[in-house]
């Protein structure tokens, strides 16, 4: 997946559930409201009457967050 979500350049600031799933995180939307509800994942955003996406950003730094500490493990 890249930063650019058009040809002109324009930088992606959100993630849909479709983007989640193609960075590997494939969780039910009911298994992420109950991670967000936990502080285990961020706080998704109301994009529309029936539409959420999540923080680019902060989707971003949770996962290398997740993955240093698998890391840290080793």
């Amino acid at each position: 997946m890249t930063d650019q979500s058009t040809d002109r350049g324009v930088r992606r600031r959100f993630y849909t559930r479709e983007h989640l799933h193609r960075l590997g995180v494939t969780q039910s939307p009911s298994t992420l409201l109950r991670l967000e509800a936990g502080g285990r994942w961020p706080k998704r955003v109301r994009i529309g009457d029936h539409s959420v996406a999540w923080l680019k950003d902060e989707v971003d730094a949770h996962l290398d967050k997740l993955a240093a500490e698998r890391e840290a493990i080793r």
